[in-house]
């Protein structure tokens, strides 16, 4: 009987030949959508809502890492609907660039680097990297969509805070009006920098150190709800504050304590309530080897295989079609 190759592994020339083709080809990706990499970089850098992205670089680096002793047991297939996943991407991509809407060409960048990794070293490898894969999608800046939304909640919830604090309130939309003086849930304090940083690290916390649905689902809630809870909350007691210390007092101190150590508090609370239902350690997530191997309708989905070098070479083609595509248009 043959071994299986999904745990028979690579030797150390194979590995580093995968791994080779691998990187020719997000290379030759990124060199594709640099223009997608350079405005998302640009956001994460200069646009504080997104600035946790800059976390999620080296969270993808360690997610991979951990499993790196299993990648090692896979010999690496090209797979062709991973390159078809790829041009997918690269579509989705050129129609976000063609409407100007930079959220639809990331998005489409991301599924295009996905499809490539599956690609060129097959499904099994996809497998046991799934989670890696799909958290790359938190790469892409989004959450200016929800921001008109939360401005309303969290002026509702400061309101009636406010109210039933004592204070004489007058509010109109996110306008409130106090003895202190005039109050507005400007963009900036509607909260969307702390829902979207707690929303990813939630995934991977929950991904991390759940095993249940149930537990999980539960702690993606309670990341969704505690921080538009907490920062109605915050604008209260900057309101509240404020008819002690006068409103501008009060908006500096809520600016260094929110960005400073709300957070961190509200962050360390979450986990330090859900800590002790944790049911595994980080490492033991996701499937092995052995498992992928042993999944229902497996070598079917895989075919034959294909040459990872062909898979390459025909990413880095379609790669080059999509960087001269609008020089042509």
């Amino acid at each position: 009987m043959q071994p299986d190759l999904a745990i028979t592994g690579q030797s150390i020339a194979g590995r580093g030949r995968s791994a080779a083709l691998f990187a020719l080809g997000w290379a030759g990706l990124f060199a594709a959508t640099l223009r997608e990499w350079s405005a998302m970089a640009h956001q994460w850098w200069n646009i504080d809502t997104y600035s946790h992205i800059l976390l999620i670089l080296p969270i993808l680096a360690w997610l991979v890492w951990i499993r790196r002793d299993e990648v090692a047991r896979v010999e690496a297939r090209g797979w062709w609907p991973g390159f078809l996943c790829c041009l997918l991407g690269l579509a989705i991509c050129f129609v976000g660039r063609s409407a100007d809407i930079n959220l639809i060409a990331q998005l489409g960048v991301i599924v295009a680097f996905q499809g490539a990794t599956c690609g060129i070293l097959g499904l099994r490898v996809g497998l046991i990297l799934a989670f890696p894969l799909a958290y790359m999608f938190f790469l892409v800046p989004f959450g200016d969509e929800i921001i008109p939304p939360l401005q309303y909640v969290t002026a509702e919830m400061a309101t009636a805070l406010t109210r039933f604090s004592g204070v004489e309130t007058v509010a109109d939309g996110i306008h409130i009006d106090t003895p202190a003086g005039l109050f507005i849930v400007a963009e900036e304090c509607s909260g969307v920098k702390f829902l979207v940083a707690m929303v990813a690290l939630g995934v991977l916390v929950a991904y991390s150190c759940f095993a249940s649905w149930k537990r999980r689902m539960l702690f993606l809630l309670a990341c969704v709800i505690v921080p538009i809870v907490a920062n109605g909350i915050r604008a209260w007691a900057t309101i509240f504050i404020a008819q002690y210390v006068g409103a501008e007092a009060a908006g500096s101190f809520d600016h260094i304590v929110y960005g400073w150590f709300f957070f961190g508090i509200v962050i360390a609370l979450v986990l330090g309530v859900a800590w002790r239902w944790f049911e595994r350690e980080p490492e033991e997530a996701g499937w092995n080897a052995q498992q992928v191997s042993a999944l229902p309708m497996l070598q079917r989905l895989e075919g034959n295989g294909a040459s990872p070098a062909l898979v390459l070479g025909a990413t880095l083609t379609a790669a080059l079609v999509f960087a001269v595509m609008p020089r042509l248009g």
